[in-house]
């Protein structure tokens, strides 16, 4: 539950922990209680209050063990307190607190109990304006966001502050276990959740510092290339992804030059990433070292042999960031362009090495209006050609 606090996903954090994901699952999110096929109970979440770190000046459920065992050896309130380092009175209150129904103090019993004060539940508005959350709730079944019901009470109810909500009350209204909120629209495809995206729960969101790298091995971020993604002043710097075939079953490598906009394409077998250093090693290996200075790829699974393909090529691999194709534009121009001969939704294991020849070709004997009309296999051929290649900057 620490973990999850700080916006670890609950696959990581049972991880990390040693359990499984069924069981961290339950313990995020609860679980229901199944007798002969049927539901007989729910047991809730933990509550992150109960594991949360909390000031000092609260007990521990060390310390109310530690009570429990001195109280049953037959020491004094007093001397408990000595013992634990408390005041007399903390230890009074706590025992008189909570003594257990059926007699005695109960260390785990009297933490939950504890938590349980301090979580100071209160009502949201939603809850506590019947007239607001009939409104939320219509406007929910239609498939409105939280963000477009806000700005519309807010337009609606001026000046009533009472009927104002932001989007993120919405949200915690929806998310709280037992929300009346989630329920199905009429119109839309059923199902229990009223948001656009069919969440129940909160997705767990990690800040940049928490986030784990990609592989094992250290990779270079495209910041420490040394130029910006729209600087192409220098040949020999590649952009690379893949495209991929039905039911993610196949692939084909794509490799755009930076400056030229010469692609390579690179016949796949399979998917994994020793396969695919390998290919592209291959396809790669017969270009100067001024034509090969740089990879930049996605964060894809298929390049976790980078370490391979830098140490085989010479040529560093760096990757962008999540979620930002645009650093590597070019690339993803020309499998726009490449989708006219492999469409999305084709098995592309049946296009052999020398159909991808065949298309490469074609494409790179194409003018170009970037280039002013050239062609890229003619401004590659001078850059092969000459012994000097940063003679052709743009």
């Amino acid at each position: 539950m620490e973990l999850r606090a700080r916006g670890w996903s609950i696959a990581g954090a049972a991880r990390e922990t040693g359990v499984s994901r069924s069981t961290g699952k339950n313990w995020s999110r609860g679980h229901k209680v199944y007798r002969k096929g049927k539901v007989v109970g729910f047991v809730p979440p933990l509550d992150p209050l109960v594991v949360r770190e909390i000031s000092g000046r609260f007990l521990t459920q060390d310390e109310r063990i530690e009570i429990a065992d001195l109280r049953r050896a037959g020491l004094s309130i007093r001397a408990v307190g000595a013992r634990i380092g408390r005041s007399p009175s903390t230890v009074s209150r706590e025992l008189r607190r909570n003594v257990h129904i059926r007699g005695g103090y109960r260390p785990f019993d009297a933490h939950r109990r504890a938590a349980a004060r301090r979580a100071r539940g209160r009502l949201r508005r939603v809850e506590t304006v019947p007239r607001l959350r009939e409104v939320v709730g219509e406007l929910l079944a239609q498939r409105w966001s939280p963000q477009q019901i806000s700005r519309y009470l807010r337009a609606k109810h001026h000046d009533d502050p009472s009927m104002w909500l932001c989007h993120e009350s919405i949200y915690q209204a929806i998310y709280k276990h037992g929300s009346t909120l989630v329920r199905p629209s009429m119109v839309a495809a059923p199902r229990r959740s009223p948001l656009r995206t069919g969440r129940e729960h909160r997705r767990a969101h990690r800040t940049g510092q928490e986030r784990r790298p990609r592989f094992a091995q250290p990779m270079l971020s495209v910041h420490d290339r040394g130029f910006e993604p729209t600087d192409r002043s220098q040949a020999g710097h590649w952009e690379g992804d893949l495209i991929i075939g039905k039911g993610q079953g196949s692939a084909i490598a794509t490799l755009v030059e930076r400056q030229t906009r010469t692609v390579r394409l690179v016949h796949l077998s399979a998917r994994d990433a020793e396969t695919v250093a390998t290919a592209i090693t291959a396809r790669m290996a017969d270009l100067p070292a001024d034509l090969m200075r740089s990879i930049t790829w996605d964060q894809g699974t298929e390049m976790a042999q980078h370490p391979t393909i830098t140490a085989t090529l010479g040529a560093p691999v760096y990757f962008c960031d999540s979620h930002s194709p645009w650093q590597r534009g070019s690339n993803e121009n020309m499998n726009g362009v490449l989708r006219q001969y492999f469409p999305k939704g084709t098995d592309l294991s049946i296009h052999s090495p020398e159909h991808l020849l065949a298309v490469e070709n074609e494409i790179n004997t194409r003018p170009r209006l970037v280039l002013e009309d050239h062609t890229p296999a003619e401004l590659f051929a001078a850059l092969l050609a000459s012994s000097d290649q940063s003679v052709l900057r743009r």
